[in-house]
């Protein structure tokens, strides 16, 4: 099994190779798809649009949240095409980490000139 770094290393390669063949401006769902065709010949499991529970006062609710996607269980990524991240999006992310239980998350914004500037990793 990959660690944290080699595996979001293996997660970001992908990306900005989805990146430079479509360049900014689609929807999250094409980046998404894409970035999937990517993942499955580097050896990567994943699961896409998986449900996250919100848990209140010892209840776990069905809050209509979904994770873009998980890596090999353990990475959440997050996938925005916008013009600028936000702080709102940074928190996005963590709080899917805190409910996820996942220990790192990426999140990958794609409207970007240069893919390495449209990533944030995070670590819980």
């Amino acid at each position: 099994m990959l660690k944290h770094e080699d595996l979001t290393r293996e997660i970001i390669g992908a990306a900005i190779e989805v990146h430079r063949h479509l360049g900014p401006g689609l929807l999250e769902s094409a980046y998404e798809k894409c970035l999937l065709r990517e993942l499955a010949p580097r050896g990567l499991k994943y699961e896409t649009q998986v449900p996250l529970r919100v848990s209140y006062k010892g209840e776990d609710l069905d809050c209509g949240y979904r994770l873009d996607v998980i890596v090999e269980n353990l990475v959440v990524l997050e996938l925005k095409s916008v013009s600028d991240v936000t702080d709102v999006h940074k928190a996005q992310l963590l709080t899917y980490l805190k409910l996820s239980a996942k220990p790192v998350g990426l999140l990958l914004n794609f409207n970007t000139e240069v893919m390495r500037h449209g990533i944030l990793r995070m670590v819980m």
